[in-house]
């Protein structure tokens, strides 16, 4: 592993993991591949801007002509796909960006893979590729759909996707498996439960309660609240998809989860409780079409074959996370302004005045 290329690496885990890798490994270049759209942001990597080792690209991962021309240029020996439209209700509302996106962009990047590590590229029967590639496709637990109130979603839990982002992701990481059966491509499939952490935009649970929590404004909680999530840091998601890049088993999917489950309400509580704020703010609002009910991750596999465990307990991320967010109160500033206020009004029916439900 030495030339590697992230896609979506200016995003919430993107980035956390281009400063991980970075960090961990002195012998690697890295390019990151992002197209800045709204959850994009190269102030998450401000800090690399005069690192040699580090070229930001601005682009599509569904341009074939630039992504090839990408692979000529660097050599790249490793592709960490992080690149995807991820928010189920925006999947709701615009599904075909989703598909476009998190499966035609997928299909680019292993067909470029695929041309670019094969020994005998125009022989469709040869599986032989250069020493040490891989690809590593970044999913989530969505695919497995929704659990009851028992049981955990294992590598082999049928997929079956309740939203249009994660049938979208669910197709991508289908194609995947198919590029390394029929085509003998080195790949992975790494299945991460929700993270949370710096960096992450303020459209989702955590970031989002915290925001509004500071503002004084409703904190909008989906139908009664009583989901369940289980919860990463997203720097113990970096740490495991290093470790599968470096010693995963080719062809083979790994569950990574924090074994932290939390229903949505508890962490709104929590939040407030730690910003010592009114449980008063809460308002309950409409629950979204096809919301899963609970998700659980089973990481026995990673744990057992790569010796990863999450160091984290979620009460030390959670804390940690909300003292980021509290010191980088500018940061937050600059992205919940302009289009991000007007997707904020659609998404939770809200007027402009102080964010309250209409």
């Amino acid at each position: 592993m030495k030339n590697i290329l992230v896609t979506g690496g200016a995003g919430f885990i993107g980035s956390n993991f281009v400063q991980y890798i970075l960090e961990e490994k002195d012998d690697v270049f890295l390019v990151n591949l992002d197209l800045l759209t709204y959850a994009g942001n190269l102030e998450n990597l401000k800090d690399l801007e005069t690192d040699t080792r580090y070229q930001f690209v601005k682009g599509d991962i569904r341009d074939r002509e630039l992504v090839s021309r990408l692979f000529d240029e660097y050599d790249f020996d490793t592709v960490v796909h992080f690149a995807a439209e991820s928010h189920v209700d925006r999947s709701i509302t615009d599904p075909e960006v989703f598909l476009t996106t998190n499966v035609l962009g997928t299909q680019v990047l292993l067909d470029a893979a695929k041309a670019h590590w094969k020994l005998e590229p125009d022989n469709k029967y040869s599986r032989e590729y250069r020493a040490g590639v891989r690809y590593l496709q970044v999913s989530t637990d969505e695919v497995y759909g929704a659990l009851g109130k028992t049981g955990m979603f294992t590598e082999a839990t049928p997929l079956s996707p309740n939203s249009p982002y994660s049938a979208s992701k669910a197709s991508a990481d289908l194609l995947v498996r198919a590029y390394y059966h029929t085509y003998g491509l080195p790949v992975n499939i790494t299945r991460c439960s929700n993270n949370y952490g710096p960096y992450q935009f303020p459209e989702k649970l955590i970031p989002l309660m915290i925001h509004n929590a500071q503002q004084d404004i409703p904190l909008p909680v989906y139908g009664d609240g009583m989901q369940i999530r289980d919860w990463l840091h997203v720097k113990d998601h970096c740490v495991a998809i290093l470790d599968t890049l470096e010693r995963g088993r080719l062809g083979e999917v790994y569950n990574i989860g924090g074994n932290h489950e939390k229903a949505n309400l508890e962490i709104v509580r929590l939040i407030l409780n730690e910003l010592q704020k009114p449980e008063s703010l809460i308002t309950y609002v409409q629950d979204r079409p096809g919301h899963d009910r609970r998700y659980a991750i089973d990481n026995t596999k990673i744990r057992s074959e790569l010796g990863w465990q999450p160091s984290y307990t979620f009460e030390q991320g959670i804390h940690e996370t909300i003292q980021w967010y509290l010191s980088n109160a500018e940061w937050v500033r600059r992205i919940t302004t302009g289009a991000y206020q007007e997707y904020y009004a659609k998404m939770y029916n809200v007027s402009e005045e102080k964010g309250k439900p209409t």
